[in-house]
């Protein structure tokens, strides 16, 4: 539901830009967010991996915290991304 919410409201905002405006801006649309978020996610995931075998020296523990990671962090950085496309600041 929140994702339905936020995946229409960046469509309805893309179109009107399109229509409404001919510069160029410098807002990122949902799907450029998502493949950062996953790419950022999986470099990130992999050090934690690593990080947490090297501590535990168990390997089954260190892929369940980096699971653990890889899905709540992803979330986070998304709402993150998302949340500064708004502020204008530094645009």
């Amino acid at each position: 539901m929140i994702m339905d919410t936020i995946f229409e409201s960046d469509i309805r905002q893309e179109q009107s830009e399109t229509t409404t405006s001919t510069s160029v801006e410098s807002k990122e649309n949902i799907k450029r967010t998502l493949l950062k978020t996953i790419s950022w996610r999986v470099v990130g995931t992999l050090a934690t991996v690593v990080i947490s075998y090297v501590i535990t020296g168990t390997l089954a523990l260190a892929f369940s915290i980096g699971a653990i990671e890889l899905v709540s962090k992803m979330a986070l950085y998304f709402f993150h991304e998302r949340a500064w496309n708004t502020i204008k600041w530094g645009k």
